[in-house]
């Protein structure tokens, strides 16, 4: 992600601070704090948020605290008598107050890699996963290297909208054989997993690397440990690991792929760059996804994860009050998840946003069988896994929200809606009658990274129901000057809790706080 304000740019994958073409020195504090303020801007960031981010949560000094803000003010030209960029609010925090523009980062290739990627790459993502490299003497334990990227290729293939190169295909690719440009030119596929497996002294290191054939760059790589004696579960631990986080990943780079070429979308161009605005969860990322998707529709008329994005932005619409009429939009997002399941129904996504659809009505009962489908056809699947928890919190099953939502945060520790996920484990700790944890919990939902006003307001509710009144007021306070309309109505609108009693105590927090 690049932020763009008065002549400098903040690229946080290269933590570099530019000033035109002339790199800012910065230090990791400082370099950390400006991309705090920044990511933040629409609010005032507290000391105490500040604390836990940059020195994560270690003791320090007002004057430590002092001093990096000074020398984020000095690196981009600003002061504590101006105060242009960066506000202080004496006895609260700070906040950023410049124009900012914020673009996702797009990697730099030469004409001839473009051409090669255009005309090479098929438009739906694909990916070869190798046998492992084995590393030292593994005795009994040396099939694993290939047992382990066999079940890789077995668990990846639930994964609809990726295509997955068949084991008797792929393994042919061993050793010094296996290049970056042998596969692509071979095989066709955009993405290649590889790994190494070393076996010392009774303990097992796996090394996995997700990488982009087109330029060999890695896109996402993670080491995984244990005991060798636990090797089959370790492989089913790594295996799931591996799914989720690609899962992630590679939507990711397909995104940055697209953007190299806006001109030449194709129809998983254009559903990859709508995934990218849709996790934004604010209005204009909404509509922008929505043209994304809907170019996606018109390019491939049978393309049922499009169908599905469709019904997600109109989920959002609805379930955020973006659009001006709800009812509307929660009919958009059923219509448009039936004609996403026609097509293909047994896609994980297009039953998520089945069942989230249902939620718009307040008919929970209905959601959960869908969402419970998604599970089954995607055991891996953090999204569905983070919707059932909530649904299920909601209906008053607060220790299999928590279990469930435990699970997804698993597999996904980065995933775009964190904060929505430690926002249901907030609520589970409400419907379990233990405000201390809930209070927790709701704290980590709202400081979390893109937490949009409802999130502010479980923060309120949960520290109103531990007694907290100050924090309570104070996220109050954040959730309405973001979004001035957000009262009680609109909060069970969002959150129909079934539970009268749960429903009754969060109603008398959120009267006492005005809201």
């Amino acid at each position: 992600m690049i932020f763009a304000f008065d002549g400098y740019r903040l690229d946080v994958g290269a933590r570099e601070l530019r000033r035109a073409d002339a790199v800012v020195p910065v230090e990791p504090q400082v370099f950390d704090l400006l991309h705090l303020l920044l990511e933040n801007r629409e609010r005032v960031v507290g000391r105490d948020e500040i604390v836990e981010r940059i020195w994560k949560g270690r003791i320090v000094s007002d004057a430590a605290i002092s001093s990096r803000v000074k020398s984020a003010r000095q690196a981009i030209g600003d002061n504590g008598d101006r105060q242009q960029l960066i506000r202080t609010h004496h006895g609260v925090g700070f906040r950023f107050v410049g124009e900012v523009t914020e673009t996702a980062a797009v990697p730099v290739t030469s004409a001839a890699q473009h051409r090669t990627t255009t005309e090479i790459a098929p438009s739906r993502p694909s990916i070869a996963v190798l046998p492992f490299h084995l590393v030292g003497i593994a005795g009994p334990y040396a099939p694993i290297a290939d047992a382990l990227p066999h079940d890789l290729i077995v668990e990846l293939s639930r994964l609809h909208w990726l295509k997955v190169i068949a084991r008797g295909t792929s393994f042919q690719f061993r050793g010094d054989d296996a290049t970056a440009a042998k596969e692509r030119a071979e095989l066709g596929v955009g993405y290649a997993l590889s790994g190494t497996l070393e076996i010392n002294g009774g303990r097992l290191r796996a090394t996995v690397e997700l990488y982009d054939t087109g330029d060999g760059g890695v896109v996402w790589s993670d080491v995984y440990r244990g005991e060798v004696g636990a090797v089959h579960e370790i492989r089913a631990d790594i295996a799931r690991a591996v799914v989720s986080s690609l899962d992630l990943h590679i939507p990711i780079a397909e995104a940055r792929r697209a953007l190299s070429a806006p001109k030449n979308l194709d129809a998983w161009a254009a559903y990859h760059l709508g995934l990218s605005q849709m996790y934004r969860f604010d209005r204009e990322g909404a509509e922008h996804a929505t043209s994304l998707f809907e170019q996606a529709v018109a390019r491939d008329p049978g393309f049922a994860r499009a169908y599905a994005g469709l019904s997600f932005v109109n989920f959002e619409g609805a379930f955020l009050n973006f659009s001006p009429d709800r009812a509307a939009a929660a009919e958009r997002a059923r219509r448009f998840a039936e004609e996403g399941l026609a097509l293909d129904p047994v896609d994980p996504f297009c039953n998520l946003v089945m069942g989230r659809a249902a939620w718009l009505t307040g008919d929970l009962e209905a959601a959960l069988p869908w969402l419970d489908r998604a599970i089954e056809l995607n055991p891996n699947y953090a999204q569905g896994k983070y919707s059932n928890a909530w649904t299920r919190t909601l209906l008053g099953d607060g220790a299999r929200g928590q279990s469930l939502v435990d699970s997804a945060v698993s597999l996904s520790p980065l995933d775009p809606l964190l904060y929505g996920m430690l926002g249901v484990r907030a609520f589970a700790h409400v419907i379990r009658d233990e405000p201390a944890e809930a209070a927790l919990w709701g704290e980590r939902a709202a400081r979390a990274p893109r937490a949009h006003p409802l999130i502010d307001l479980i923060a309120a509710v949960c520290h109103g129901l531990n007694g907290d009144d100050a924090r309570a007021a104070a996220w109050a306070a954040s959730a309405l000057r973001r979004r001035p309309d957000l009262r009680a109505p609109a909060f069970f609108e969002a959150f129909p809790f079934r539970d009268v009693i749960t429903r009754g105590r969060i109603n008398y927090v959120l009267n006492r706080l005005g809201v």
